[in-house]
């Protein structure tokens, strides 16, 4: 693996959600806002920093998993 996960489970699931809300938004206001674009964007960042476990703006700024260690 080339990168550590730096979020913990309850934020992975949470992220992965609310992406999936946002793109839904996104697909179903597509053509008529431009709302849907900038929605659709962050929705498939966060799905995919909720499925991947890292996130590069947490890792920026330090945060780590503590894992008992």
């Amino acid at each position: 693996m080339f990168y550590a996960k730096n979020v913990p489970t309850w934020e992975r699931i949470l992220r992965a959600v609310m992406g999936l809300m946002a793109l839904g938004f996104a697909a179903t206001n597509w053509g008529g806002s431009s709302l849907a674009v900038g929605a659709g964007i962050m929705g498939a960042m966060l799905a995919m920093t909720g499925l991947v476990g890292f996130c590069p703006m947490c890792a920026m700024v330090g945060r780590k998993l503590d894992n008992g260690h």
